[in-house]
């Protein structure tokens, strides 16, 4: 939870959207995941396929 996910337009013209994972429905980590889009608050179940990309949340850093 926490991670991005960025989802690539699919048509010339149409915008990459990011969401937040706010809950992984799957086991270990899987997908699918409920997101919540960033531009409108949109929620949706989603198991991202080719056109999408998890970026992770970084870590903070041990001190």
């Amino acid at each position: 939870m926490g991670d991005k996910l960025l989802v690539h337009g699919r048509f010339v013209g149409q915008h990459d959207r990011t969401a937040e994972i706010v809950e992984v429905l799957g086991d270990h980590g899987h997908p699918p995941y409920r997101v919540r889009f960033d531009d409108d608050g949109h929620e949706a179940v989603m198991a991202p396929g080719p056109d999408s990309v998890v970026r992770h949340k970084e870590e903070p850093k041990a001190g």
